[in-house]
């Protein structure tokens, strides 16, 4: 007979089932606990001394527990007690010999048990206010709270590499006769027994794992589960997996049937590599999921993205130059398309050094706002483009025209660059959250938040087309009434083409990304990848190259700097020169 079995009936549950296995070894009969004997190779009873704890006196239950009728003051030990644990959880036959849907209930009922043990031994040593002990599989921190708590005191259990945070307030529950006690218990081998697949929201789609290991919070004596202030438990991951693509934190929810992982009263509060951190409103076993995303990334969609970003960054330098310089070109248009580069060099530069900076999630989120403004202000000067397009074929007179430049020119700073800092102000102060995900620093795709930036993008996309197709509705039915020049309505006219095709280069593309789904998702993907990121060479093409007054400043530069060495060469060799003698 067990010593350890006397002082806490819990233990003997413990001890009963490495005695299935011991029995299943040596006679015929159905796995009977310990202390129990085998009747008619069919039910099991328990021995002198000792009944059933459902209080019948034949069963088959093999996790029944026979306790003894007058138990002794001997007192275990806390390292007595984790022994006894890893015994159990190390003896595959055990759980070998549940079916499955029994094993759930069989879960439930230990971990209930062992949180029990683990409470009573800390209580019955109120003097060893800290208990820390570890072996392989299991670790148990526990504290005894002998007085009343200061207000906002918080203990942090630690239990291998895992911990927990609990206001002391709610380990006494008000109780102020007799000690209180909190346990914190670790189990590295549980994951195996029970895994993802019994987790209540599993999606065929996702390859959901346990990825750390499960652990248990309890308090006593009063075994009250609800809390008046959340817990903070800090995971650290079993497997590190760069692209993860959800997080779930969970508690192990007993049932009628057995019981299931299920997410509620849990809530991630941070995750990355190599830990998470979860808040619950209540104490249980606890654990955290993860669906690993399974895409493979792409390494010629990668090459393709970093070689066309960096030929667009030297674009759109190369065309802000010249957008500066050349005076010839300077005007209202030239002002809008220098900003527009600018916007756009800013965000492909950002883009191509810190999208993936996700290693601290406040810098992640700040780079996720940056990129979201500079986008939406790239967005926002196109939309002015459109609208001074409009205005100038409204106006073709000299005068009309002077005051479509005064009115943009007091227009356009303001609401390129003020009205994407409201968007992202309003989208910040309601969702900071949503701002960076696990892989990368840009919006989450929870709760729709992609719409912060897809909205207004769809809006200017549309306000654009009508300004164009207006544009070019005046260009056909009233340009041959009006007084004007031949090469101002030549320009607009080439101008409307550049823009219209700017419209689908920048905007459309972006449709590409939305598309990006069911069996045309790869195609979508490569038209997105190859399109967006030849933006700045498009520019650079479109409104300098293909500008004859752009081409004829890039000549004058050439031929500038080839005078002076032709003046060389020529004051070198030329008919005047005599040949040096030697001497």
């Amino acid at each position: 007979m067990s010593p350890f079995c006397f002082p806490v009936p819990g233990l003997c549950f413990l001890l009963s089932l490495s005695g299935v296995v011991a029995q299943k070894t040596k006679g015929t009969c159905r796995s009977c606990p310990l202390y129990a004997s085998c009747v008619n190779d069919t039910h099991c009873t328990c021995n002198h001394g000792y009944i059933s704890e459902s209080r019948q006196k034949y069963f088959t239950y093999p996790l029944e527990i026979c306790e003894e009728t007058t138990p002794s003051e001997t007192t275990s030990s806390m390292k007595e007690v984790v022994e006894n644990i890893e015994s159990l959880l190390t003896n595959k036959t055990v759980w070998e010999t549940e079916k499955m849907k029994n094993i759930t209930a069989t879960f439930t009922s230990i971990l209930q048990k062992v949180e029990s043990v683990v409470l009573e031994t800390a209580l019955k040593a109120p003097d060893q206010k800290l208990q820390k002990v570890q072996n392989r599989t299991v670790a148990v921190e526990t504290r005894v709270v002998t007085d009343d708590c200061s207000t906002g005191v918080i203990f942090n259990l630690n239990a291998q590499t895992n911990s927990m945070d609990i206001h002391c307030s709610d380990i006494i529950q008000g109780n102020t006769q007799g000690p209180s006690a909190v346990a914190f218990i670790s189990y590295s081998s549980l994951g195996n027994i029970i895994n993802a697949s019994f987790f209540e929201k599993v999606n065929e789609k996702d390859q959901v794992y346990l990825n750390s290991q499960v652990v248990s919070a309890a308090i006593g004596p009063k075994r009250n589960t609800s809390l008046s202030q959340a817990v903070t438990l800090s995971f650290q991951h079993v497997k590190i997996k760069p692209s993860i693509k959800k997080v779930f934190c969970v508690y192990w929810k007993g049932t009628k049937e057995g019981g299931h992982w299920s997410t509620e009263g849990c809530f991630l509060i941070q995750a990355n590599k190599t830990h998470s951190i979860c808040n619950s409103t209540h104490l249980s076993s606890f654990a955290v999921l993860m669906a690993f995303d399974t895409q493979e990334k792409d390494p010629t969609l990668t090459v393709i993205t970093y070689v066309g970003l960096s030929l667009s960054l030297l674009c759109l330098l190369l065309a802000a130059l010249t957008f500066l310089l050349c005076k010839a070109i300077q005007n209202t248009s030239t002002s809008l398309h220098l900003q527009l580069s600018l916007c756009l060099f800013l965000a492909h530069l950002l883009f191509l050094t810190a999208f993936d900076r996700t290693e601290v999630k406040v810098l992640c989120a700040i780079i996720a706002g940056a990129l979201h403004y500079l986008y939406l202000a790239s967005f926002t000067w196109m939309l002015l483009e459109g609208l001074h397009l409009f205005l100038t074929a409204r106006n073709l007179t000299v005068v009309n025209r002077s005051s479509v430049n005064r009115f943009m020119k007091k227009l356009m700073f303001p609401v390129g660059y003020g009205v994407p800092a409201v968007i992202v102000a309003i989208s910040a102060a309601f969702r900071p959250q949503l701002y960076g995900t696990r892989d990368h620093c840009w919006l989450n795709l929870n709760q729709k938040f992609i719409w912060a930036f897809l909205g207004p993008v769809c809006a200017i996309i549309c306000v654009n087309f009508v300004c164009f197709i207006l544009v070019l509705w005046i260009l056909k039915r009233k340009l041959s009434s009006l007084n004007s020049e031949v090469s101002t309505i030549q320009n607009l006219k080439m101008l409307t083409l550049k823009a219209t095709a700017q419209l689908f280069i920048l905007g459309c593309t972006w449709c590409l990304g939305i598309l990006q789904m069911g069996s045309a998702a790869r195609v979508m993907a490569y038209l997105f990848t190859i399109i967006n990121s030849l933006q700045g060479f498009f520019i650079f093409l479109v409104y300098c190259l293909l500008s004859q007054q752009v081409r004829k400043w890039f000549g004058e530069i050439i031929k500038s700097k080839s005078e002076p060495e032709l003046h060389t060469l020529s004051s070198r060799f030329g008919p005047d020169s005599k040949p040096s003698e030697d001497k």
